[in-house]
């Protein structure tokens, strides 16, 4: 069909339709279908959009519009998309709508949205700012928190992906927009950092096209890359700027100049692997919290390859070098998982890359530039850069799936590289029998590139000569006895056979002269494939043979396999079917007739071999079995034949149409058979009879269209090996029923249908009696029949129900032409299949209940009625999943553009047609439904357990199927839950209930989003605890509320009450059709809203009722507070009857109670909060500065005025009103908003402290409450009680109740309480402590917009109170008491609570109460100064001043808070782009005084031991003890600012280094004193550090002068300094020749210390450098280390007895030792591989084995650890050696033996 025919058709150009439908047998009807469903869709949406009728109409033509989708993709015209979208964009951004309508409409703009290059920039444009709002109110709502809004979990994702789809069409001034919107956000201090950069990475627009690039992201892109560069310890927005980089690079490949910064970004993401280094290293937690995310790196790497520098693949190539060794299989690790992800994805992404660059259609999007697209030569590089840790991860721990998805991505672009070498893996993998997973691993690989083998091509023409070996040598593994390997053969069998047509091509090389070599090898190797086919059929038929199914099968009449043998079973047949379809007509014969006498001489009771025979009979359909049918007796042959012959019987129908008298004899004799086991197997035989004649399915999937029965002559099949299905001629066969079928169908259900339908009424009216085996024939013929014929019979009729809902808009069902006209002259089976059910359904309920098998059968028979119609769901689904994960096994993604396989692409378009017989959404409810429904729910609640789930599961999928049929159902199953109603038993009860609980992914009834619905469950949900049938004492009953109550609150989303449409939709509107009867709907505008209303309060009012009563239980009672707390929402206040209800609940005796009472008072107290006034003022007026328009961020002149200055504190009434107070602490840092808002002057807020008679009604209930002392008294008592002992921390909740009632009622309530807190704060206990904490916390949040006289009031009462708290403060309170403070300042000025600062400020660390409470003070005062960031700084400097002369604090809990205390006080001193030097306190000023006093230390030589001498001794210590207590503390405070600062101060931490590495230790040892330890943790974290390229030389000079140093230990730990610092910094380093070259250096000068340990330390960090290869093994080093060996040893002197022993050894020893020690770092440091230096290398060394010690040490250990890792691959090593070298070697290896 050409393109313009079918537009025609159309009428207009589609966008992008589904290609499937094209190839269907009835495709010549669609159009006209999809044409009158699209006009439906349009006329209908618009009119119910006109009409602002959300629920039901637009919904409802929504979801038909996306079912739409499913059929026939984008089949509509680029003005009917772009209106789709524009319609749907205004509906998700309705201010108010409700979460799950946006939700659904949101999923559906992203379908309309997914395929950018349909629609360009010009065709669509969408506004940004409706989208940021609808997303901030949501993630960011600021209700949520306090119970008035309920969102569901997958709100986010579906948010984050819509802004994802609309960013493209964002218009060209957005990022402008964008940016000043959330620059003046930017405080790194702040939470508003993330939330800045994160809306950063979701809405800045990357695919500008380049003439706009000014206005994208040249805009934003330098200033964010120096902040990613600048910032070294991985804050948590660091990786949204990954992202975000990531995605540019990928939008603008060719666009910008990324080589400054590559080594940084190849640095950092090595650092990001987290792996491990060095002997102990310590990790800092928010490294692997904060990693970043593998999927983007990738993304990134990829984008940055190419280009004219080509500087990427080299740092990539180092990248990969350095990590290969982690990938070894005998590593392992918490790290693991990601590498492989890393070696998974990155070939995906360059794939994805090339297709793009070369195949892709070109679209809108922006091409890539000539300059930097990948040449062939990128390609080569990268293959090879990543060809040997793919082959090292093939055998990984986790699988080699990772592998085998690289490798096959790999093959693609470079077939030569990648496929050699796994092979050269998987010959000795198949031949070796020890090694199972060396197999399994090895061909889940082979799998993994079989397309790229098989197809050859001019880069690996010699790959399809592979195939026959590899085939053949893979037979031995359908083995019985080990199950993976069996199924990963058959796995790699099918894949290989599916590419390849078997047919032997040997007789072209006589026929053929225009062969080529390679074509005559592949022919004369074809001749094979009849012996392999053989073969195969051997193995097979022993696996049946040794099968455990026939030992056992007879004894137990079991009739399950196990699950392992269905797996076998189902690989055996498939990959038994493929091969039979892919083979030529000569190998089928041979292979029919071995089968043949199989079967015919074995029987087997087996589905194995029936199965097989069914595949090869497919064409030679012959029955050969019925003379067996005249033996009466069930022996096991005539099962068996039967069997077979059921199995047979699954082939096309014509070629059953001339056996059809003989299977009809057949059949009327073994229907009727008494043995359970004959009439099940004759009930398959009809059944498949019928299908095979009713539906419409291919009947062929040979890889090539016409199969392969050519001459050779005509038709060379190995041209085909591997050759992609041609989507256009695919020329599929399909079997569509011919007339003589279908009345071969209809005479079949005349013939045994009907009899039994007559038999089964007269039984279900009395008439005739028949035993229960009888009845279960009968229904098993039935539902047989059904099965097989259910595509013939047309869907159940009868009338649709009306006035379920009320809707203006047209609500039919459409239905769909799936290849069947149904004939209206005959019966319709279906409705007198129906209508018998019902009948004998009722029956058999009244009279044989417990008759369950019959039970069972009419539920099945029944779900199939409403549904079938042909296929199953779960058939279906469980096809398309394994359809997907074939076409992944073996697709093309660099070449893309569907090149399946044939087989592959029928099979999709057999699921096409599937998937339109089984769409069923949105189905009409009619009467006869409804019946069968009520029958169903008869079953669901009947006494039987197992009746009533399966009953339960078909009504549930009923249940989803037809529109609206819930609230038919509802009331019926609360009738069961009806306290008045006597007559239900527990087992009807407990039926209901599971009724209303639902399944795990279908419709919950208890809880469907419709205030109608859920108005009448949940006080019945209630009430019913007054029911007889209930009892407590049942825990299945108990277990079922709890599972309700738990599935309500778990998915109550807040259901919309205002359905209100904006004006401005309409306008997206007007293309639409015309409004029909415009009248009626302007009388019904404003009826939903309060219907709605109405109802919510009603429901409401029933809750409370259902409170009241008396008898009711308490778990009810708690349910039904639990639905109450679930109604409160911010856009509608509670009925004042709940409000009291609530306040009075606060002093409830169940715990429970008060604590949901907490909640929601704290709700209703946001619910009636006043809104305060705003006004916008101007910065740059206040501070009379000139704005300038570049970014300076920091403490400007024009921020100053916001900072804490104790000289111009508000003190008085006058200054308090001047005084302009900004709130949020990040407001001024990095630059102004356009408009600062602020709140205006007290005279323009709502009045404060209003009398009683000028309250609302809520407002007068919470007051009377809180004024009343015994009210308060029992509240506070109850509160002030300990909940769970030890567990119990502050509770928000509470603090958000009492800032509530301080906020909206003033000081009111302070006379009552301020009696409790007086008494509560002089009470050490914790829960006393805990609870003023909470109150105090909130009224100093609560005192916001109090009058001045007030709050000086407030503070005179305060301050006395937090000093006595302050006093009694204990180990179990001082973390609420920090709580209670920080809470108290977060998003406060800190000029409105100076009171607080200068009362913390006065003398913390005073020594009262003893060095804790000294912690204590600290820990609460840091709470208060870490929320307030960089805005005071004079406390900050006050505080620094105080704590300077205390740092030689003895106590260790106070060092370690004061080390906590600094981190914050420096942390404002960031070294960020952009950024002014603080003016709070500065790292620098403070180290250079520390310096001063260190200076004792550092002088001496002697070591320096933890003598700290007693405390109570009198008289001043000397300088040195109180240094060393000085360093103490230092070390506590470099300790704690690793993780928490986000610049290092490197400068000021190298002038510590020499003292650190003179203390600590070397060995691992715990026994150390605290000095020591920290020492060492100090080094390791600071090794760890990122560094700038510009410091590195600063290091290696400080760690060069240490090197120096006299003691062996600060040498020693040098290098383990060196090993992190350089592998955390490599490429960095890398990219410096200087640094790399001192480093060296400095590694080989320590190899020849005097001190052992430290040439031994040295070899090891040679090793490590030489194996990420930061340095190579050059001929100059060989050469070095050659020289070294041959330096002569000393003679050995006899030593006199009694002399004293020579320590130092002599300067010879030492240097031949080096030179020893570096060869064998050269040879260690490749583990896994023999490079070609490495034999000399060995025999070098294994000159010195018998050298004096340490030397032969040495050498032994270096040769055991060649041994022990080369081991495993020995026979390929040891291709590298002479013969020579290997004797050598094996004497040297081999231990001599002790009995030659």
């Amino acid at each position: 069909m050409t393109k313009t025919k079918s537009d025609n058709n159309l009428g207009f150009v589609s966008q992008k339709d589904i290609v499937y439908n094209k190839l269907l047998p009835y495709a010549d009807k669609l159009d006209d279908e999809s044409n009158d469903i699209l006009s439906k869709i349009k006329g209908n949406l618009g009119r119910a959009v006109q009409l602002r009728e959300i629920w039901p109409g637009v919904l409802f033509w929504t979801r038909k519009l996306s079912t739409y989708m499913r059929l026939y993709g984008r089949k509509f015209s680029k003005e009917d998309h772009v209106l789709f979208i524009k319609l749907l964009y205004e509906l998700v951004t309705i201010p108010r709508l409700e979460i799950s309508i946006m939700q659904g409409l949101g999923r559906l703009l992203i379908n309309l949205l997914k395929k950018r290059e349909l629609l360009s920039r010009e065709d669509l444009e969408l506004p940004w700012r409706p989208l940021y709002e609808l997303h901030d109110r949501i993630l960011f709502s600021k209700t949520e928190h306090l119970g008035l809004n309920w969102f569901p979990n997958s709100v986010e994702s579906v948010l984050k992906t819509l802004i994802k789809s609309c960013r493209p069409y964002f218009s060209e001034n957005a990022t402008q927009e964008m940016l000043d919107e959330w620059r003046p956000l930017l405080c790194p201090f702040d939470v508003t950092m993330q939330r800045a950069i994160s809306y950063f990475e979701l809405f800045l627009p990357t695919t500008l096209p380049p003439e706009l690039h000014h206005k994208g992201f040249q805009l934003w892109f330098d200033e964010l890359i120096t902040l990613w560069e600048s910032v070294q310890n991985l804050p948590g927005w660091e990786v949204h700027l990954v992202n975000l980089f990531a995605r540019l690079a990928n939008d603008n490949i060719g666009y910008i100049d990324w080589d400054p910064y590559i080594p940084k970004i190849f640095t950092k993401i090595l650092r990001s692997l987290n792996l491990p280094v060095g002997t102990s290293q310590i990790l800092v937690p928010r490294y692997v919290t904060n990693a970043y995310d593998i999927g983007h790196v990738v993304f990134w790497v990829s984008s940055l390859l190419g280009g004219p520098s080509k500087q990427a693949q080299a740092q990539l190539s180092g990248l990969f070098n350095s990590i290969t060794s982690f990938f070894h299989p005998s590593n392992h690790g918490r790290w693991l998982m990601k590498l492989m992800k890393l070696l998974q994805r990155l070939p995906a992404s360059v794939v994805r890359r090339l297709h793009r660059e070369r195949y892709r259609k070109p679209s809108w999007l922006t091409p890539i530039p000539e300059s930097h697209k990948l040449t062939e030569d990128d390609i080569t590089e990268f293959v090879k850069s990543m060809m040997q840790p793919v082959l090292l991860a093939m055998f990984s721990k986790t699988g080699s799936l990772d592998a085998a998805q690289a490798l096959q991505n790999l093959a693609l672009m470079r077939p030569e590289l990648v496929i050699p070498p796994v092979l050269e893996k998987t010959y000795p993998a198949l031949e070796t029998l020890t090694e199972p997973h060396q197999l399994t691993a090895t061909l889940s690989c082979m799998i993994g590139v079989a397309r790229s083998l098989v197809s050859g091509g001019e880069r690996f023409p010699e790959g399809p000569t592979h195939m026959l070996p590899l085939l053949i040598r893979a037979l031995p593994g359908v083995d019985p006895n080990d199950f993976s390997k069996c199924m990963i053969t058959f796995q790699f069998i099918a894949t290989f056979v599916t590419l390849v047509p078997l047919v032997d091509c040997s007789s072209a090389l006589h026929e053929r002269t225009d062969l080529t070599e390679l074509d005559r090898e592949l022919c004369s190797a074809s001749a094979e494939f009849e012996d392999f086919v053989l073969q195969f059929m051997d193995r097979c038929f022993a696996l049946i043979d040794s099968s455990t199914l026939e030992q056992t099968r007879e004894e137990t009449e079991t009739e399950k396999m196990t699950h392992l043998e269905s797996l076998v079973e189902l690989g055996l047949s498939s990959t038994f079917s493929t091969i039979l379809t892919q083979c030529s007509l000569d190998i089928f014969k041979v292979a029919l007739e071995k089968v043949f006498n199989f079967a015919t001489t074995n029987i087997f009771e087996t589905r194995v071999s029936g199965r097989m025979v069914a595949d090869m009979c497919r064409s030679h359909s012959s029955c050969l079995y019925e003379e067996v049918l005249n033996e009466e007796e069930l022996d096991k042959e005539l099962l068996w034949n039967l069997q077979l012959l059921s199995e047979v019987s699954r082939v096309d129908g014509h070629k059953l149409l001339p056996y059809r008298s003989d299977l009809l004899q057949i059949l009327q004799l073994t229907l009727h058979l008494k043995c359970k086991q004959g009439y099940t197997l004759a009930c398959n035989l009809l059944h498949h009879i019928l299908r095979s004649a009713a539906l419409i399915y291919p009947t062929e999937y040979c890889s090539v269209p016409g199969g392969f029965h050519q001459p050779v002559g005509d038709y060379l099949p190995i041209r085909d090996w591997g050759r992609p299905g041609d989507l256009w001629n695919l020329n599929i066969q399909w079997h569509v029923p011919s007339v003589e079928e279908t009345s071969l169908a209809f005479y079949l259900l005349d013939l045994i249908l009907q009899p039994e339908l007559q038999q089964l009424q007269r039984f279900a009216t009395g008439e005739q009696d028949m035993s229960r085996d009888d009845v279960l024939k009968s229904l098993t013929i039935v539902h047989h029949c059904l099965l097989g014929a259910g595509s013939l019979m047309p869907p159940l009729t009868g009338e649709p129900i009306p006035e379920l809902v009320c809707s203006m808009v047209n609500l039919d069902e459409t239905t769909l032409y799936t290849g069947m006209e149904y004939d209206q002259t005959r019966e319709n089976y279906r409705d007198a299949i129906c209508s018998v059910m019902r009948q004998l359904l009722h029956y058999i309920l009244e009279h044989s209940e417990d008759d369950t098998k019959s039970l069972f059968l009419i539920i099945k028979i029944v779900s199939d009625l409403l549904h079938f119609k042909g296929s199953h769901k779960h058939e279906f689904d469980s096809r398309w999943k394994s359809f997907n994960l074939v076409k992944k096994s073996m697709e093309n993604r660099l070449h893309g553009r569907k090149q399946h396989i044939r087989a592959l692409l029928i099979d999709r378009v057999m699921l096409q047609h599937e998937l339109r017989k089984l769409t069923m959404e949105g189905c009409q409810y009619r009467s006869i439904h409804q019946e069968l429904m009520r029958g169903l729910l008869r079953l669901s609640t009947s006494r039987y357990s197992q009746v009533r789930s399966r009953a339960q599961s078909v009504l549930f999928t009923a249940l989803g199927t037809y529109n609206f049929c819930c609230r038919d159902l509802i009331p019926h199953v609360l009738e069961f839950l009806n306290p008045d109603n006597s007559s239900v038993t527990q087992k009807q009860f407990k039926g209901a209930l599971y009724c209303l609980l639902g399944n795990h992914n279908g419709v919950c009834l208890a809880n469907l989003h419709d205030w109608d619905c859920i108005s009448v469950t949940w006080p019945a949900i209630v009430r019913s605890g007054l029911s007889t049938a209930m009892s407590l004492e049942k825990p299945s009953i108990v277990r079922l509320f709890d599972d309700l109550a738990d599935k309500i609150h778990r998915q109550y989303e807040t259901i919309g009450i205002d359905f209100s449409v904006s004006s401005t939709l309409p306008r997206a509107l007007h293309n639409l059709p015309p409004l029909l009867h415009s009248d009626s709907f302007t009388c019904r505008r404003l009826d939903p809203c309060t219907y709605v209303f109405s109802s919510s309060e009603l429901l409401i009012s029933d809750l409370l009722d259902c409170l009241g009563n008396r008898n009711m239980p308490w778990k009810f009672e708690h349910i039904s507070i639990g639905f109450l707390s679930l109604l409160l929402r911010d856009d509608h206040q509670l009925p004042p009857a709940a409000v009291t209800f609530f306040v009075k609940s606060l002093n409830h005796d169940s715990l429970y109670v008060r604590k949901v009472a907490i909640s929601a008072v704290a709700g209703v107290m946001k619910q009636i909060k006043k809104p305060h006034k705003k006004v916008p003022i101007s910065p740059s007026e206040l501070c009379e500065m000139i704005d300038t328009k570049a970014i300076v961020a920091g403490d400007r002149p024009d921020n100053q005025w916001l900072q804490y200055n104790s000289g111009k504190l508000p003190l008085t009434q006058k200054d308090w009103d001047a005084c302009v107070f900004v709130e949020k602490t990040h407001w001024g840092y990095y630059c102004w908003p356009r408009k600062l808002m602020i709140y205006a002057p007290e005279k323009e807020q709502p009045k404060q402290n209003l009398c009683r008679e000028e309250m609302t009604e809520r407002e007068q209930i919470t007051f009377d409450h809180f004024s009343d002392p015994v009210f308060i008294n029992q509240f506070i008592e109850f509160l002030s009680l300990e909940d769970r002992k030890g567990k119990d921390k502050f509770s928000p909740r509470r603090f958000c109740l009492f800032k509530g009632l301080f906020r909206n009622f003033g000081d009111a309530f302070l006379p009552v309480l301020q009696p409790h807190l007086e008494r509560l704060v002089a009470d050490s206990h914790e829960s006393k402590q805990r609870c003023v904490a909470e109150i105090i916390s909130g009224l100093i949040r609560g005192s916001k917009h109090w009058s001045f006289s007030k709050v000086e009031n407030l503070w005179g009462v305060l301050c006395p109170l937090l000093h006595t708290a302050l006093a009694n403060i204990t180990i179990e309170t001082y973390a609420d008491w920090g709580t209670c403070i920080a809470t108290a300042c977060e998003s406060r000025d800190p000029r409105k609570l100076h009171w607080l600062f200068e009362m913390l400020m006065e003398s913390p660390v005073n020594g009262e109460g003893g060095s804790f409470v000294d912690a204590c003070r600290l820990y609460v005062l840091q709470g208060g100064l870490a929320q307030q960031e960089w805005r005071v700084p004079e406390l900050l400097h006050r505080l620094l001043q105080y704590l300077e002369p205390k740092l030689t604090q003895v106590y260790k809990n106070v060092r370690e808070r004061i080390g906590s205390v600094l981190t914050y006080i420096f942390m404002i001193d960031v070294n960020l782009p952009f950024t002014r030097p603080t003016t709070s306190p500065r790292i620098a000023d403070f180290t250079e005084r520390i310096l001063l006093q260190l200076k004792p230390l550092t002088e001496g030589d002697e070591e320096i031991q933890n003598h700290v001498v007693e405390e109570n001794e009198v008289g001043e210590q000397d300088e040195r003890t109180q240094a060393i207590k000085l360093l103490k503390t230092v070390l506590k405070w470099l300790i704690a600012s690793a993780g928490r600062s986000f610049t290092t101060a490197v400068p000021e931490q190298l002038r510590l280094l020499p003292l650190l590495f003179k203390i600590a230790p070397v060995e691992n040892d715990d026994s150390y004193d605290e000095l020591k330890r920290d020492a060492k943790t100090c080094l390791s974290l600071i090794s760890q550090g990122l560094l700038y390229p510009e410091q590195i030389q600063m290091v290696l000079t400080v760690l060069k002068e240490i090197a120096g140093s006299s003691s062996w230990h600060a040498r020693y730990s040098v290098l383990t300094y060196l090993q992190i610092m350089v592998f955390y910094n490599l490429f960095t380093f890398m990219s410096d020749q200087k640094a790399v070259a001192d480093v060296r250096g400095l590694v080989i000068k320590l190899l020849e210390d005097e001190q052992l340990e430290v040439r031994e330390m040295a070899a090891t960090t040679l090793s490590g450098f030489l194996q990420c290869n930061f340095l190579s093994m050059d001929a100059p080093m060989q050469a070095h280390f050659e020289a070294l060996c041959k330096t002569c040893l000393p003679k050995k002197r006899k030593r006199e007895l009694g002399s004293v022993v020579d320590t130092i050894p002599p300067a010879g020893l030492v240097r031949r030792h080096a030179g020893v020690l570096g060869l064998s770092a050269c040879i260690l440091s490749s583990p896994y591989d023999v490079p070609t230096w490495m034999p000399q290398l060995l025999m070098d060394l294994s000159a010195h084995l018998n050298d004096t010690q340490p030397i032969e040490m040495t050498v032994k250990k270096t040769l055991s650890n060649f041994r022990r890792t080369h081991h495993d691959n020995w026979q390929q090593h040891k291709q590298q050696f002479t013969d020579d070298q290997l004797l050598v070697l094996t004497d040297l290896l081999v231990s001599p033996c002790y009995y030659a």
